[in-house]
């Protein structure tokens, strides 16, 4: 079954691309930029890897990302996450990035989006993925932050396809951000949020009602409330279930118990995503390689959720297309 994952053609809607930073590489980005941190090795650096909640990663995620300072740090960053996509045979990427993490201290919002995107294109030429930028606000900050960002981004809308909305779920309904997820899409950015990871169901049904969500990031919480399933299904909504993810922090103590098949079997489009791989223990094909384990998925069911991962994308309806005819092609050889 790994031979098949590895294999088989996906498309990857949930990562944080600060979630991404490698300990071996952050290191060698902090001794470049003369940057201290608190630890005196790498295997000291993962070992402090280990969180019980979702602000206990918080806390480490941004003190990593004090670390990026300069351009070639965001592409040395990004180029190393999309080098992982292409031995894993992700042919398309939707990748999310905080803005608001860096120029909250002082990094330029154009040092960030250059860096990044100009890794995307470099990845597209040699490796032949596809890849979309999501901007995500932070919700533990103020509406008047995130309209800042919005403003600060608008010179780079090219490069954009998205808005999220991401940090502590806790106390930071979807409902605070309302007027600037109207904002972004005025200026024609798609809203998707995080909805239901450690918030509730109503949570969900801000993020749907509010926000205007075209995608649900996690969504783990909706199966709390069936009319909420329903009005999902209804929607035909997909969720971008994070398995790796969602065990590290605990909202799921057991990948064995992970509602992901239950999702299915009522008719949820449900898609396998890392969300910040180097902290949570594995790249994309972990997540589908532990989760097929734990829940005896067949080659069908994965079929199924690399199937969504590109219909439920922002790509074009020919570009999709495209991905989901060589899946098939992979799924009937194989």
């Amino acid at each position: 079954m790994e031979k098949f994952i590895q294999n088989l053609p996906k498309a990857e809607l949930h990562l944080h691309i600060e979630g991404t930073f490698e300990p071996e590489l952050l290191f060698e980005i902090a001794q470049r930029n003369k940057i201290s941190i608190p630890y005196k090795t790498v295997e000291e650096l993962r070992k402090a890897y280990q969180f019980d909640c979702l602000q206990d990663f918080l806390d480490i995620y941004y003190q990593g990302a004090s670390a990026l300072q300069t351009e070639q740090d965001f592409y040395d960053l990004t180029f190393a996450y999309l080098q992982k996509c292409h031995t894993q045979n992700v042919r398309h990427t939707e990748i999310m990035f905080d803005p608001q993490t860096h120029t909250d201290r002082g990094i330029a919002f154009e040092t960030v989006i250059n860096g990044i995107s100009r890794a995307c294109e470099d990845a597209q030429k040699q490796f032949g993925i596809t890849s979309f930028l999501i901007m995500s606000y932070l919700r533990h900050l103020s509406e008047e932050d995130c309209f800042k960002t919005l403003e600060q981004s608008i010179p780079f809308k090219h490069k954009i396809k998205a808005v999220g909305l991401d940090s502590s779920e806790k106390g930071n309904p979807p409902s605070k951000f309302q007027r600037v997820f109207e904002a972004s899409a005025k200026e024609g950015y798609i809203p998707l949020a995080h909805a239901g990871e450690e918030g509730p169901a109503e949570y969900v049904w801000e993020a749907l009602d509010l926000l205007k969500i075209k995608r649900i990031d996690h969504g783990n919480n909706a199966l709390q409330d069936a009319e909420l399933v329903k009005e999902i299904i209804k929607r035909d909504m997909a969720l971008t279930v994070c398995p790796l993810s969602n065990k590290a922090l605990k909202v799921q103590p057991d990948l064995t118990q992970h509602p992901l098949k239950k999702m299915m079997n009522l008719g949820l489009k449900v898609t396998v995503n890392s969300d910040d791989p180097a902290y949570f223990g594995g790249q994309v094909n972990k997540n589908y390689e532990e989760i097929q384990k734990a829940l005896q998925l067949t080659k069908a069911d994965l079929y199924q959720i690399a199937r969504n991962s590109f219909e439920y994308s922002l790509l074009d309806s020919d570009t999709k297309n495209q991905y989901i005819s060589e899946l098939d092609q992979y799924y009937k050889m194989n």
